[in-house]
């Protein structure tokens, strides 16, 4: 089994990617393989509603790092987000890869999710509600844990200290292996639900 984690901040070695290393380390002790993909610093692209990706077999027309992980997430049961918090809220690129990522049709339907909202003083709790959004809209299970994954610190030496962070982290990393391994282990006995169909409203009188 195989877990996708998106490296949200602009720094490749910051706080985030400590976060996401921690939960991976976690992870591995269930057999579990991630891979941490950074989107990197520079610009991405956000999302324009051409709906192009609805022609172009789930491919965004923009062609960059999130096409790259809309095909590795087809090879993966879970998907952990980390974001750093940037005014009470996701990183800019983050937002924006993901409102790509997720209106391109990313093949996550039943599968696994976390997010992690990483920062130095305040504004955790929004950035993970955040996060958790894109996993709603798209029909994904959210891995729980005993607190709200949130891990504090100004650089990577400093997370490593927030003793009861790096406990959520863990716990929400088994959560999700046990989350996984049960899904793989009932699909063939309990199918997938058949979606209610949908009808669309909008708020015009």
């Amino acid at each position: 089994m195989k877990v996708l984690a998106i490296n949200g901040s602009p720094h490749k070695a910051g706080t985030t990617n400590e976060a996401l290393s921690v939960m991976a380390d976690a992870l591995a002790t269930q057999g579990i393989d991630t891979e941490i993909v950074w989107i990197g610093n520079g610009p991405i692209q956000g999302c324009t509603g051409c709906s192009g990706c609805r022609a172009n077999g789930h491919r965004c027309v923009h062609n960059d790092i999130v096409n790259e992980c809309l095909i590795k997430m087809a090879d993966c049961d879970g998907l952990i987000l980390g974001s750093p918090v940037y005014y009470a809220s996701i990183a800019g690129g983050m937002k924006c890869f993901l409102d790509r990522f997720f209106f391109s049709g990313a093949p996550v339907q039943y599968k696994v999710g976390a997010g992690v909202a990483v920062l130095r003083r305040s504004g955790a709790v929004t950035t993970y509600d955040h996060l958790n959004h894109y996993y709603n809209l798209q029909n994904m299970l959210i891995a729980p844990s005993y607190y709200w994954n949130t891990a504090h610190g100004a650089n990577a030496e400093q997370l490593r200290e927030d003793a009861e962070g790096i406990c959520i982290l863990r716990n929400t990393a088994l959560n999700m292996a046990w989350l996984m391994k049960t899904l793989s282990y009932a699909k063939d006995a309990v199918p997938q639900p058949v979606p209610y169909p949908r009808e669309w409203t909008n708020f015009v009188r």
